[in-house]
């Protein structure tokens, strides 16, 4: 009996699919003539008698049929109207007619796979015409059901009042037919079982592809911490210079005001301070000269950091979008695992691997640590650069200032004590005790000139080790690049793990007979909003996946391989398919 229930159900399989596919191909209504349909309408009639009470004789086996098919009307009262056209009908006068009748007219109706689920739920009354291991009564029986509903896409309009039901024509399916129905059946396990080794080996892939992921995460998030560390310096010392500058203005005033007590005794010591003058004007063009270097370098090194900060916000999107394929990749591998129970025994042999997998990860986070330790070195020494090439703007800035002013002020003085030159001889005493506190400044700004030569020489070597910072500033950023490539593979490489777990998850479908109808009990809620269903709030089947969801997350139409038509999908799905159609046109 179990064969034969196997056999039978091999057989359903193979004529529902088979009608489905030829009358989408077909492209209209069926008739009765329609070979596919009658080749179905039989399997049903084999499936149906099975394991029926009673001697093999026609009377026997005509009134046991009817028998199981009249319990819907009572168990659902839609079922009354096929029920009274059958009894209507004039030219049926045995109850296998009426049978074959009731069959074609619930198939019109579409309610074939609803009426039929609920006979084999009361299998308390079933129990009164089958025998314990009839089909009806087992599992086979369910999936039979649930193949069904895939026949709710099919129009059929069928002529039950001119057709000679009571006659046994097509009444069994001969031999041969059977022995190629089972041989297409072990080569459909055949092919099932290749399957399943693929998305195994693809599934240890993606996991792989996963781990070093998340570690390109960690480290990704690590670089953007540091950039974000070196702002906040970079902040700190603007703010820092700003007060440096107020700090050079209040000194330049008071310089100003030792000015106005240099320009009585300027003509006793003009031709020193011109001296002194042209070689401050010296050193200055050549501190300018560096300073230039510096600022010019100071903007390369700006630009790159702004490169590195471009090119780490890129990569921080890129690793979201591929965050969220990831999440879908394992949304369809947990669909995979519950469809195949068995490969996730065959998982645990992996352990072992996973353990070096582990200690590969272990030197990775070493090397990690490395590269983090190295970033602190670099962040330390750009940040006494800074501090030093701050120092040295403003000892420039403010030497220039000096003597700009100072020649500026001299200049006009000039002018103004060649007019003034009789109150000089007044106030030459006056002058003679400004004279000393001129010395002590000239001996400060003596003083001022050889610490600018030693800042200079220091600024020498800052620019030593700032070509040393940029030679390892361009050795991190080649390691970035190779970083990118490798996450540019690696999104490659999962965009094709996901195309290929896609077809195999359509052909696993496929070959189980469709996608699994959930019952309208079964659900409460919609699966995506999880909102209750109410009168207002209807349930609706998406025709991808078979789940049950509200109207707003199911208001989609797409056409899918069982359905040329475009059909309800959910909003899941919708995006699935668009996907797969965006990234394999063909």
């Amino acid at each position: 009996m179990a064969m034969e229930r196997a056999n039978l159900l091999n057989m359903a399989k193979l004529s529902i699919k088979g009608l489905i596919e030829s009358a989408l191909s077909f492209g209209r209504t069926l008739d009765s003539d329609y070979p596919p349909l009658q080749q179905f309408f039989v399997v049903m009639e084999h499936c149906l008698k099975h394991g029926l009470r009673g001697k093999r004789e026609t009377d026997c086996w005509e009134i046991s049929l009817w028998g199981p098919l009249e319990l819907v009307e009572k168990l659902c009262p839609e079922a009354a109207e096929i029920s009274a056209s059958v009894r209507d009908l004039p030219g049926l006068k045995t109850p296998l007619g009426r049978a074959r009748a009731w069959l074609r007219l619930a198939l019109m109706q579409k309610r074939l796979a609803d009426y039929l689920r609920l006979l084999i739920t009361r299998k308390d009354l079933l129990s009164d015409f089958y025998e314990n291991s009839a089909l009806m009564l087992e599992e086979e029986g369910a999936v039979i059901v649930g193949l069904l509903v895939g026949l709710n896409v099919i129009d059929a309009n069928l002529c039950v009042k001119g057709e000679d039901l009571d006659s046994q024509v097509a009444a069994a399916v001969t031999h041969y037919q059977i022995a190629s129905i089972l041989d297409q059946k072990n080569y459909v396990e055949e092919l099932n079982r290749q399957l399943n080794s693929t998305v195994h080996g693809l599934q240890g892939r993606v996991d792989s592809l996963e781990k070093s992921n998340s570690k390109l995460i960690e480290e990704l998030a690590i670089a953007k911490n540091n950039i974000i560390k070196l702002q906040e310096e970079n902040q700190q010392l603007r703010s820092e210079n700003s007060l440096i500058l107020l700090k050079a203005q209040q000194h330049l005033e008071v310089t100003q005001g030792d000015v106005s007590v240099e320009r009585d005794t300027y003509k006793q010591s003009r031709q020193g301070l011109d001296e002194m003058y042209n070689e401050a004007q010296r050193q200055l063009k050549e501190e300018c000269q560096l300073r230039q270097d510096v600022e010019n370098e100071l903007v390369v090194q700006v630009s790159m950091k702004q490169e590195m900060e471009l090119a780490m916000k890129l990569l921080e999107k890129d690793i979201h979008e591929k965050q969220d394929t990831l999440i879908g990749l394992r949304q369809q591998l947990d669909e995979v695992k519950a469809i195949n129970v068995e490969m996730y025994q065959k998982m645990q042999s992996s352990d072992e691997e996973m353990k070096k997998k582990n200690d590969v990860i272990s030197r990775l986070e070493e090397k990690t640590n490395q590269i983090t330790a190295t970033m602190k070195q670099l962040e330390q020494r750009l940040q006494e650069a800074e501090r030093h090439r701050t120092s040295a703007e403003e000892g420039t800035r403010r030497f220039k200032l000096d003597f700009a002013n100072k020649a500026d002020s001299l200049q006009r003085q000039i002018e103004h004590r060649e007019k003034q030159l009789q109150q000089l001889e007044t106030d030459l005493k006056i002058e003679r005790e400004w004279r000393q506190t001129l010395l002590n400044d000239l001996d400060r700004e003596r003083d001022t000139v050889a610490q600018l030569s030693t800042e200079a020489l220091q600024i020498n070597g800052l620019k030593k080790e700032f070509h040393r910072l940029q030679d390892e500033n361009i050795q991190l950023k080649s390691i970035c690049e190779d970083q990118e490539r490798a996450l540019e593979e690696l999104g490659s490489k999962l965009s094709e793990s996901k195309m290929k777990i896609e077809d195999i998850k359509e052909a696993n479908k496929a070959l189980q007979g469709g996608q699994v109808w959930l019952k309208d009990k079964e659900a409460s809620h919609c699966k995506l909003c999880e909102k209750e269903f109410s009168i207002s709030r209807r349930k609706h089947h998406c025709r991808n996946c078979g789940e049950i969801f509200c109207n707003s997350c199911s208001d989609n139409e797409l056409p899918l391989p069982a359905s040329p038509k475009p059909v309800r999908v959910c909003d899941t799905c919708h995006a699935l398919l668009l996907q797969r159609c965006s990234s394999n046109p063909t």
